[in-house]
């Protein structure tokens, strides 16, 4: 309960190092990060709806997977940036909203090209001129110097992954002519080659996520936990053999690029430290969504038609693949802590 209640903390108290500035966080991925980017689109891959948004200010669905704010609000938040981070396609997204982040991320895509296609949403591609179009938007606002500046001293954080192995792999069945370290593989070539892209259009912090434990998530306990719903092994291993590759590229890539800061992030073995031994932080519910039943409902499966468990706060899962806010602030804040140096210190 300590960790919880230090997970509370009030916002900006992280303390940069003498001389380093992070004018802005940006954004890229699924909907870990997602904060209202398929809102618009012509997809099933939406939450701009209740119960969504329950716990978020005045109980607004917004479009976030999650019954308050996603990791990318809480970066902006720890990092004392601003409260919430927008929708790049937020139609009221105002030019000041642009100079300290915004999310590109959307719902459901992939590194795989395949996975955003088969759920029609934005691709990781589309992600990056997405970015190429905000870097002259912002030339357009402060001038080259200070785009300059903002771009090259900004945190970008990278989260994909899950898609493709949960969907596109194994329920799907996408991909039959691989096997798991070929699509692994795929996944690993796909990730390494957009970073390289960040870097090139002048990205210089770069932190990349883990894909998470995703056999433990509720929707694939159903689907491939058998009959008492134990977490599925071979979704987890798919995750942890991904990366083991994810970071060995990262590790490659951050030697090999000038002045850069590129980071792989666990969060598969915190989160499944959570997972494994919830109640020792604080939560009653792990193995089903507050939303529903819990066992399959998200995204348009979880509506106001559905019942919602009374208190979020005591589940680990929102819905049946994503966390409640309380988890993400355990995650962030101990992710910050680990690799707060690496990330945030002066670039070489």
């Amino acid at each position: 309960m300590l960790l919880m209640s230090l997970c509370k903390r009030t916002k900006g108290v992280l303390q940069l190092p003498a001389n380093v500035s992070v004018p802005a966080v940006l954004a890229f991925g699924d909907s870990i990060m997602d904060t209202g980017n398929n809102n618009g689109l012509k997809t099933l891959v939406k939450c701009n709806f209740p119960p969504y948004g329950k716990d978020f200010e005045g109980g607004t669905p917004t479009g976030r997977f999650c019954n308050g704010k996603v990791p990318s609000d809480l970066l902006v938040e720890e990092l004392g940036i601003k409260e919430y981070m927008p929708a790049y396609l937020d139609p009221n997204l105002k030019g000041s909203d642009l100079l300290s982040g915004v999310c590109f991320a959307s719902g459901a895509s992939g590194y795989d090209p395949l996975t955003p296609k088969i759920a029609s949403v934005i691709p990781m591609s589309d992600q990056l001129d997405m970015f190429k179009e905000y870097i002259g938007k912002v030339k357009g606002i402060v001038g080259e110097e200070r785009a300059k500046f903002i771009v090259s001293n900004s945190l970008y954080v990278v989260v994909a992954g899950s898609d493709d192995i949960a969907n596109t792999y194994f329920v799907v069945h996408a991909r039959i002519q691989y096997d798991i370290p070929a699509y692994t593989d795929l996944m690993s070539n796909s990730a390494s080659s957009f970073v390289k892209e960040l870097y090139k259009l002048g990205a210089r912090r770069i932190a990349v996520l883990s894909a998470p434990p995703i056999g433990c998530v509720p929707s694939q306990r159903t689907l491939a936990g058998g009959i008492v719903r134990k977490c599925s092994e071979k979704y987890n291993e798919a995750a942890k053999l991904f990366n083991s590759k994810l970071e060995k590229e990262l590790d490659s890539l951050n030697r090999n690029s000038p002045n850069a800061r590129i980071v792989y992030i666990d969060v598969y073995n915190p989160l499944l430290d959570i997972i494994l031994n919830y109640q020792n932080y604080g939560y009653k519910v792990v193995d089903t969504g507050c939303c529903g039943t819990g066992k399959l409902e998200v995204a348009v499966l979880c509506n106001p038609l559905d019942a919602t468990c009374p208190n979020p706060s005591e589940y680990v899962f929102w819905d049946s693949y994503h966390p409640t806010e309380g988890v993400y602030r355990i995650l962030i804040s101990q992710v910050l802590r680990k690799y707060f140096n690496q990330l945030l210190g002066h670039l070489p």
